[in-house]
């Protein structure tokens, strides 16, 4: 490679090849160098966090008089810019490197100290003037929350208003339509469709709130508790004006924490997160394995249902269509449940003042929130809003259920409707029939009784 290619810089280690058109410097090349494990980087909501933490920092750093006018409006400009994705080429770093962030931390302090330098035509320093009343010990921590944070209020919780709002559409469309109601995926007593749909929106209901709640807990930011807790070399107000600062830019209501060590040393509020991020995705599985049982067929499966056909569904067999959505989105399921695994590991590995698994968090975190995103679109877009039903056989199959027989148990006891309900199996006789036949009971008194759609609006089934 010729000299073009490169040129050198320094850290307290030495000399250091560059790429020569690279805004980052010595610490982020070591790191390249250092950590070639995978192709995972962090991802666009991760560095918008950093560059906004850093241009709050210039700004508090202006209030409290630790930086000159001119610096710090040259840093908070270039932060702009990594926050608002113009730079994202130059964070290269792999997620699997140092457990604190320290490498990525650095990798925006060199990225905007370059940025900002040229900006005022004069050096602006990554660790004097642009890490100034910080550390990575408490950036990455205060990242992770702010990033998790506005990606749960901006992307997953309208996604998830999305999907539930296509549900309460289709259960209102969909009322006046009787089906077998299973368990044990064996036949059971009727249900309306809208009552089924109703369960899994108020599912995705419940997913929310607790959402919601964890929110409280990421809402508190580390920011101002630097290398260990104790906030050296850092103002005294510092951690409260940025969390005032960072409230006031993103119009969330962010706060110091309660205690630095807390917030150094573990991620709880992360691992809380994860876990209700975990339940929505059950949520989420629940619901596409239904649709897959409900739609299964054409000719031998349940085939109360007929998703939309959005692709061939074999090479090999003509005519086959899949239920592709419902099965992307259990393997997003699948996937957020892993990486709750690997965040609920990362949050155990907190020794003494630090949590050493920062990196692996945030990315984890972040995946699992923007994967349920996109998929509560998928299944609300293009599974629940088209689906059709197959009226004709689902009333076949609700007049034929001699399970409702359960609903003559007040009448003519448990014992008797169970031979009933053997006798019109065993015979492939209607329930009707049979009961005429080993009851005192009329035939107007069995459709009053055995009237399916009365029989889902629940209570004691009377003459």
């Amino acid at each position: 490679m010729s000299s073009q290619e490169f040129r050198i810089e320094h850290d307290s280690l030495g000399e250091v090849s560059v790429p020569k058109d690279a805004l980052y410097a010595a610490q982020t090349q070591r790191a390249v160098d250092n950590f070639p494990i995978s192709p995972l980087r962090f991802p666009r909501q991760f560095i918008r966090a950093v560059g906004l933490i850093k241009g709050a920092a210039a700004a508090v750093n202006l209030d409290l008089g630790q930086l000159d006018a001119e610096t710090a409006a040259a840093i908070q400009s270039a932060c702009a810019e990594v926050a608002h994705g113009a730079h994202d080429a130059q964070f290269p770093l792999d997620i699997f490197q140092t457990g604190s962030g320290t490498s990525t931390n650095m990798n925006a302090n060199e990225v905007i100290a370059t940025l900002a330098s040229r900006i005022l035509g004069r050096s602006v320093h990554p660790n004097d003037h642009v890490n100034m009343g910080q550390s990575s010990n408490d950036v990455i921590p205060t990242a992770i929350h702010l990033s998790a944070f506005l990606a749960v209020v901006e992307e997953l919780l309208p996604a998830l208003q999305h999907l539930q709002g296509a549900l309460d559409a289709k259960a209102a469309e969909l009322d006046g339509i009787v089906t077998t109601g299973r368990t044990h995926l064996m036949d059971a007593m009727p249900i309306r469709l809208s009552q089924g749909l109703g369960g899994w929106s108020n599912q995705i209901d419940k997913g929310q709130r607790r959402l919601r709640d964890a929110l409280a807990r990421l809402a508190e930011l580390a920011q101002g508790g630097t290398a260990v807790g104790t906030g050296i070399n850092a103002h005294p107000e510092f951690g409260e004006r940025i969390a005032a600062k960072l409230a006031e830019v993103t119009g969330q209501p962010f706060r110091t924490s309660e205690n630095y060590f807390e917030s150094l040393s573990s991620q709880d509020a992360a691992v809380e997160l994860s876990g209700q991020l975990k339940t929505v995705a059950t949520s989420l599985m629940k619901m596409a394995n239904d649709l897959r049982w409900m739609n299964s067929g054409p000719i031998a499966g349940i085939g109360e249902i007929e998703l939309p056909a959005l692709q061939p569904g074999s090479s090999i067999m003509p005519g086959k269509i899949n239920p592709v959505i419902p099965e992307a989105v259990t393997m997003v399921a699948a996937q957020v449940t892993g990486n709750d695994v690997t965040i609920t590991l990362g949050g155990q590995s907190g020794s003494f003042q630090l949590n050493v698994m920062l990196p692996v968090i945030a990315y984890n975190l972040l995946q699992s929130i923007s994967i349920l995103a996109g998929a509560s679109h998928l299944l609300a877009d293009r599974a629940i809003a088209g689906f059709t039903v197959n009226a004709e056989r689902i009333g076949r199959l609700v007049d034929s259920n001699p399970i409702l027989v359960t609903a003559l148990n007040p009448v003519i006891g448990y014992e008797l409707g169970a031979q009933i309900a053997k006798t019109a199996y065993a015979q492939g006789r209607t329930l009707k029939e049979v009961a005429l036949e080993m009851t005192d009971l009329s035939a107007g008194e069995l459709d009053e009784l055995l009237d399916p759609r009365k029989l889902t609006e629940g209570g004691i089934q009377q003459l």
